[in-house]
């Protein structure tokens, strides 16, 4: 598929650009022949994923893509059956045109020009086929049930063909684009260019890419879009690409703490109680794990130690450092833990390092920092203070390692959550811990709260309580009225952490939970669980921002996804809350995008997806995203405009005009045009249309407004429509995407398309999953989502 890929995507770039060689990375738990253990791989960074088949896609080849035009996307995902038999190229078209097509959506950014939802529309007084480029020729057909093809018919209340009515390609064109409408097509070898993109079509490049044309948006706006200007054509013969077949190997992590004597007190021991759920619950079995201390001098505690078994996470908690005292020399602590790591293979290539710290080094942690990114060890740094030294979040981002800020306040969890938001997927979640709750609050009284535990989840459940200062009375209530008290459960005194497991499947339903003090006191809870059954995993959260660090000058960006085994969960309760070094917080509910309802295109008629609905009643989930960066020169930062609208739509009844769009701001203006161009260009010379009544709903809400022009309109007559959002501050968004309507009264006769006739080809393409966010920006350090919801 790859070399195939190579040649055609050499071919589609003017013989610029090719495939040079490949990595390929399996699943951990699959069993392999000549497979390369490695380190440096990760299933989670994977850009291209080859993986079971999901209830949602089947084993139809799509490309995860977050956001905006010429952005990459995530990942490509492939499965075995797609890969491994050749029946599946009668279906879904050959290996190499489809790997191109995805490619430039995870690469470049680019869109599909097809549209299932919309497969028809009306130019010109015609109906067209949604494609690129309009040079395509075929005809319109239904398939009847016995595999024989008649005449379409024409929806009376759209004046387009039903449902039923495909679009057939003639087997010879005169044309050679394009890769993102037709890549299984014969004569189709390049992308639309800007000379033939057809920017009517009602396709979702058009939609987010500002009715570009794909091979626009490569050569100017995609991540290659410098190189793709300077480079010239090879001149010699391609050569195949190479390959590498990777299993990632176990887990190899050395943890760095400090016990320098601004940790003692409250913050060591905080320390230790993270550390020591990050040992029994986070890590999983078979990793190897070292721990190293440092102050003035540095300690190893416990060389490299497999995890085989529960007593062997005891043993290195009791290990954990409980006393502080001295200085801050971070330089010796890295130093001795890769040493540490060195030791199981004579280099720390993929390794990881957890290295916490409270506070500014007493060494010159900017001068060694350079060996250790250069070291080829993966570290993850954590800040536990207000202040952090630069070179932690360098060295973070520079070996693709996580960096946090947690605070010490007692009644915060960050520092919980981000030695939990420390693993490594293998692609197996059904045997990775999912965290359900993290909470903390302050009293002298009461603690209550409700964890719900899902179907998909409940092995190996535990409840861990935290308390500041005395042995709080603890109750934990099973859906079915079990009572959990004291006795059921281990209490660390020293550690001051009270802990219940679950024994084998934990009940599914709303646990309640009820904690009681005398004393003024911060508690924490955190709950966490695994997959229920081996067969079914469990649904998960991800989160990730789309930057690490902003001077103000573009908005931060918050992505989170709630997913089962690549199934998106949607119409969940999102709510994501932003928390600065300073302590103040902000919480903002992220909208529902409906990602989920995209669905496969079955043109040709594809084998049926089975999608049975899963009801798993109430479910919690939390997690933690990486800290970012605001740095501000001085000046305030720009009030950021409303988000670009790119899911207007618009239709024509008798005189009425109806628009449909999911609104995002309190005002917003509506202008029309007879030219898609002038509106596009120039927007504010289109025509305006009276807004005065109407009255927008809550923002994120889907809202349709109808309305009479001055005018009536003739039979035959195509609108274009477009629309701004607007600010309180009178910030205004970029132009919507332009949505068209047509009024269009058929004959007797239902239109066709030109040159009729038998000769035809099969018509197949790929699918595309969009997800959009919500916009934003603030002055925060740290972040976490939660959410709640019943997924049907």
């Amino acid at each position: 598929m790859v070399t195939e890929g190579s040649v055609y995507l050499y071919e589609a770039l003017d013989k610029k650009v090719y495939f040079k060689e490949a990595t390929i990375l399996v699943p951990s738990h699959w069993k392999s022949k000549n497979v390369t253990k490695a380190r440096t791989e990760s299933f989670e960074k994977a850009k291209i994923r080859i993986d079971n088949a999901n209830s949602t896609y089947g084993d139809q080849p799509y490309t995860k893509q977050y956001g905006e035009c010429g952005t990459m996307a995530e990942y490509i995902h492939f499965t075995p059956e797609y890969l491994l038999n050749d029946a599946v190229i009668q279906l879904y078209g050959l290996r190499g045109r489809v790997f191109v097509h995805e490619w430039a959506h995870l690469r470049w950014g680019v869109y599909d020009e097809y549209n299932k939802e919309k497969p028809f529309y009306h130019s010109n007084g015609r109906i067209e086929a949604t494609r690129c480029s309009k040079n395509i020729e075929g005809q319109f057909y239904e398939v009847t049930a016995g595999g024989s093809l008649q005449p379409c018919h024409i929806d009376p209340q759209t004046s387009l063909p039903t449902d039923k009515c495909k679009f057939f390609p003639d087997r010879n064109q005169n044309t050679n684009s394009s890769l993102m409408s037709l890549p299984s097509l014969d004569s189709v070898s390049t992308f639309c260019r800007k000379n033939e993109h057809n920017n009517k079509a009602p396709n979702l490049q058009n939609e987010k890419c500002d009715n570009k044309a794909t091979w626009t948006v490569i050569f100017e706006d995609s991540v290659d879009k410098d190189a793709l200007q300077t480079l010239k054509p090879l001149e010699s013969p391609l050569p195949p690409p190479s390959f590498k077949v990777v299993q990632r190997a176990q887990r190899v992590v050395c943890l760095i703490l400090d016990v320098s004597g601004s940790m003692a007190g409250a913050r060591i021991l905080q320390q230790r109680q993270a550390a020591t759920h990050f040992l029994r619950y986070i890590i999983e079995d078979q990793a190897s794990v070292g721990i190293v201390t440092f102050s003035t001098y540095a300690s190893t505690l416990r060389s490299l130690t497999i995890i085989d078994s529960d007593i062997t996470r005891e043993t290195l908690v009791q290990l954990l450092p409980k006393r502080a005292s001295g200085s801050t020399n971070m330089c010796l602590g890295l130093s001795q833990g890769l040493q540490v790591l060195q030791k199981d293979n004579g280099d720390v290539l993929g390794d990881e390092i957890i290295f916490l710290t409270d506070g500014q080094a007493t060494d010159n942690i900017a001068g060694c920092a350079p060996s250790a990114i250069q070291s080829g060890a993966i570290i993850s740094t954590i800040a536990f203070s207000n202040s952090a030294a630069q070179a932690l979040t360098e060295m973070a981002d520079k070996t693709g390692g996580i960096f946090f800020i947690a605070k010490d306040d007692m009644i915060s969890n960050q520092l919980m959550d981000a030695f939990a938001s420390l693993t490594l997927s293998t692609g197996d979640y059904t045997n990775e811990p999912v965290q359900l709750e993290s909470v903390g609050a302050r009293t002298s009284d009461w603690f209550n709260g409700t964890v719900s535990v899902d179907q998909t989840v409940g092995n190996k459940t535990s409840f861990v309580i935290i308390y500041e200062i005395r042995f709080p009375s603890i109750y934990i209530q099973s859906p079915s009225g079990s009572i959990y008290t004291q006795t059921n459960m281990s209490h660390d005194g020293l550690l001051k952490t009270v802990t219940l497991n679950i024994p084998g499947t934990a009940e599914p339903g709303d646990w309640k939970y009820s904690i009681q003090t005398t004393s003024n006191q911060a508690f924490t809870i955190t709950v966490t669980s695994q997959a229920a059954h081996d067969d079914v995993p469990p649904i998960i959260v991800k989160t990730h921002m789309n930057q690490q660090f902003s001077d103000g000058t573009k908005p931060m960006t918050v992505f989170a996804e709630v997913s089962q085994n690549y199934r998106p969960v949607i119409n969940a309760e999102v709510w994501a809350t932003l928390e600065s070094e300073t302590g103040s917080e902000h919480t903002l509910q992220l909208l529902d995008n409906g990602a989920g309802k995209l669905p496969i295109s079955l043109n040709p008629p594809k084998p049926p997806v089975s999608e049975e609905p899963l009801e798993v009643g109430n479910f919690t989930r939390t997690a933690t995203g990486e800290s970012f960066e605001v740095k501000l020169s001085g000046t305030p930062p720009p009030n950021f405009p409303p988000n670009r609208i790119t899911d207007l739509s618009a239709e024509i009844q008798e005189d009425t005009v109806s628009i449909i769009t999911k609104i995002i701001m309190k005002y917003f203006i509506i202008r029309w045009s007879f030219d898609l161009d002038m509106l596009r260009n120039s927007f504010s010379n289109g025509h305006v249309v009276n807004t005065a009544a109407v009255s927008p709903h809550e923002a994120g809400s889907v809202e349709q407004h109808s309305f009479n022009l001055s005018f009536p309109i003739q039979n035959g007559t195509t609108l274009f429509f477009a629309v701004q959002s607007e600010d309180e501050q009178n910030a205004k968004s970029e132009t919507s995407n332009i949505a068209q309507a047509s009024k269009i009264l058929h004959g007797p006769k239902p239109p066709g398309v030109s040159n009729p006739g038998m000769n035809l080809t099969v018509l197949v393409i790929s699918l595309c999953v969009v997800i959009m966010v919500i916009c934003f920006i603030v002055a925060v350090t740290a972040w976490a989502v939660r959410r709640r919801n019943r997924f049907v």
